[in-house]
């Protein structure tokens, strides 16, 4: 960590914050604003302290590490390069001649470097606690939101393996700390740590894990890295970096890490479960208190001097985005080769990956959209996916703006597909737990519809009051499109569909094609971006969606019981206003222009952009 910090000086990519500030709240929210900046550094907090134990910590916090495109060039290396190289060897084909061999020699020889190497020796070692010991207070573990259940551990690279040793795997997960040793494993019922831990159960043993804390930057990349049970993540390490990575086993169970990491927290999964959360998480939203595996610590160890790598999630944009781009582009020819038709794919950081994925596929034929829609929903962390829409190969770059306008040009509700399966855990629109509607739309051919006969907003509002109970405001946007985008604020008092008028609503078929109702009170009706946030967050598509003629309605308003909806709907990640006014005190952010302005932007504290 520590040459990966001089790395990030050389490159004037890194801030050195040298106030003593919390690691309850300051440092995280601190980060979680610089993240949003165009010029975004990575943070390097040298005084990190804990109030509310009376704790100076001698161990820097480093955050954002990820967080710009170049910072993930300067880490990772060129992923474009990278996924020409997978892209090779996924097509490779016996050479034809001598000097194809001999252009192919190279990109072979890479394969070498794919198995790890173990050594006796390493760095995550020099200092060890074993017993009672252990303490995870003595690690500047960060609270990142106020309503968060504790402290959690947010760059930790998961290390299991099966019960015979010959599967290896390595994820990211958030670990919640319980106390000085045992930390709440937030493993997803479709991660595959939950089907190693079946097989310990199953044999009724108990299941060593390891978690690992800094080293080199790409080993907490390959831990996010979404590869196939069985296949061990850091030979991802192997083939990017051209070396084998050195592993180093642990000292109170078998599982091996490697050598260089800051922090290893070892231990065994205890047999009782146990809540975990709540957490404030990528989503943007609060993940509900829910019972998972506990892991009880054996050993901490450690540099001598180690940096403690921490992220923090919550509304777009932040580290993720940047972190989720390799993945992105490094796993197109996978994905290639269950989508044969897929030229590009992109994940909008505001459509929270897995809520809303853009897709560019060579329509040759007639459903070759919808073929690939099955695809996408029956592939790996692919079959996550709630929302996708497809567009032909003449749309233009997926992540530019006029993107939009072709998509709108190109909507029908006749290309509209309906489907339900397996959703996100971390998804809290659908009505059962970690299954709900699925939609994926044809955008690759021009719409045939007449062009709709723009309204001003208070004439339609008028209208629309037929429609709806409690509409409060109207605002259209992309009016100039085939299908332009009507937002209608209500003060929700119950289901929307209670009072909807279908035979009113048929009366604008001519001046509406495309409505989305929010709740007026908590959104912010010019700002597009954090409205397409709150739409794939807040919608199943086999519940909230209606289509009457060529019209379509798309209910994001907040569910209650009122809507048939009997989970807990969660609160939003807004940043707490006392703490933001002590950074402001503090100086530490004289480098926004116009704080209040990129409060509202970017939905920070809910005063600034929610209707009072």
């Amino acid at each position: 960590m520590r040459e990966i910090v001089d790395l990030l000086k050389a490159n004037n990519e890194i801030k050195i914050i040298n106030k003593p500030l919390d690691v309850n709240l300051e440092i995280p929210h601190l980060a979680y604003l610089e993240v949003k900046k165009k010029d975004s550094k990575a943070l390097l907090f040298t005084k990190p302290i804990n109030k509310e134990k009376g704790i100076e910590y001698d161990v820097p916090v480093l955050m954002n590490l990820f967080g710009s495109f170049s910072r993930v060039k300067l880490l990772i290396g060129d992923v474009e390069h990278i996924s020409k190289d997978i892209a090779f060897l996924l097509k490779l084909k016996p050479p034809k001649n001598f000097t194809e061999a001999l252009y192919m020699l190279p990109k072979l020889l890479k394969l070498r470097f794919l198995s790890p190497k173990n050594v006796k020796h390493g760095l995550s070692q020099e200092i060890v606690k074993l017993g009672d010991e252990v303490n995870l207070d003595e690690i500047p573990i960060l609270k990142t939101w106020e309503h968060d259940g504790g402290a959690f551990i947010t760059m930790g690279q998961c290390y299991t393996q099966s019960l015979d040793g010959k599967v290896k795997n390595l994820g990211m997960y958030r670990l919640q700390v319980y106390d000085r040793n045992h930390l709440g494993l937030h493993w997803q019922i479709h991660k595959d740590s939950v089907e190693i831990l079946e097989e310990y159960k199953k044999a009724g043993q108990k299941m060593p894990v390891s978690i690992a804390i800094g080293g080199d930057a790409l080993y907490t990349w390959c831990a996010t890295a979404p590869l196939p049970y069985g296949i061990f993540e850091l030979m991802l390490y192997g083939f990017i970096k051209g070396r084998k990575v050195k592993m180093l086993k642990c000292i109170t169970n078998d599982i091996s890490v490697p050598y260089d990491c800051d922090y290893v927290i070892e231990g065994f999964v205890e047999p009782e479960l146990r809540d975990e959360g709540r957490f404030g998480d990528h989503t943007g939203f609060y993940t509900p208190i829910e019972p998972y595996p506990v892991l009880k610590v054996s050993a901490i160890t450690r540099k001598k001097n180690p940096i403690y790598l921490a992220s923090v999630v919550g509304k777009p944009p932040l580290e993720d985005k940047y972190l989720g781009y390799p993945t992105e582009r490094i796993f197109l020819p996978l994905l290639q080769t269950t989508t044969p038709n897929l030229i590009d794919y992109y994940m909008p950081e505001n459509g929270v990956f897995h809520n809303l994925i853009l897709a560019k596929i060579k329509a040759r034929f007639p459903s070759a959209a919808k073929q690939s829609m099955h695809s996408f929903w029956g592939v790996g962390q692919m079959s996550f996916v709630k929302h996708a829409i497809f567009v032909g190969e003449d749309a233009p770059a997926l992540d530019s703006k006029s993107i939009v306008p072709y998509i709108l040009d190109r909507f029908s509700v006749d290309n509209c597909l309906f489907s339900e399966g397996v959703c996100d855990a971390l998804d809290h629109a659908s009505p059962s737990f970690a299954e709900g509607g699925k939609l994926g739309i044809d955008c690759t051919k021009v719409s045939m519809l007449d062009s709709v006969e723009i309204l001003l907003d208070d004439k339609l509002k008028e209208k629309l009051e037929n429609v709806f109970n409690g509409v409060s405001l109207v605002k259209q946007h992309y009016c100039e499109s085939k299908n332009p985008i009507t937002l209608l604020g209500v003060d929700k008092k119950s289901c929307i569909w209670d009072s909807f008028r279908e035979d009113e609503i048929v009366k604008l078929s001519k001046s509406l094609r495309i409505l989305v109702v929010l709740d007026v009170s908590q959104n912010d009706f010019d700002n597009l971006y954090m409205i397409l946030w709150r739409v794939v967050n807040n919608i199943d598509s086999k519940r909230d969606i209606k289509i009457i003629g060529n019209i379509i309605i798309i209910d994001a308003t907040n569910k209650n019981i009122s809507d048939g909806y009997t989970r807990e709907w969660p609160m939003e990640t807004n940043c707490n206003k006392e703490v933001l006014d002590r950074l402001e005190k503090m100086g530490l952010l004289d480098d926004i222009e116009d704080l209040r302005e990129f409060y509202r932007k970017f939905h920070i504290d809910k005063s600034y952009y929610t209707k009072t």
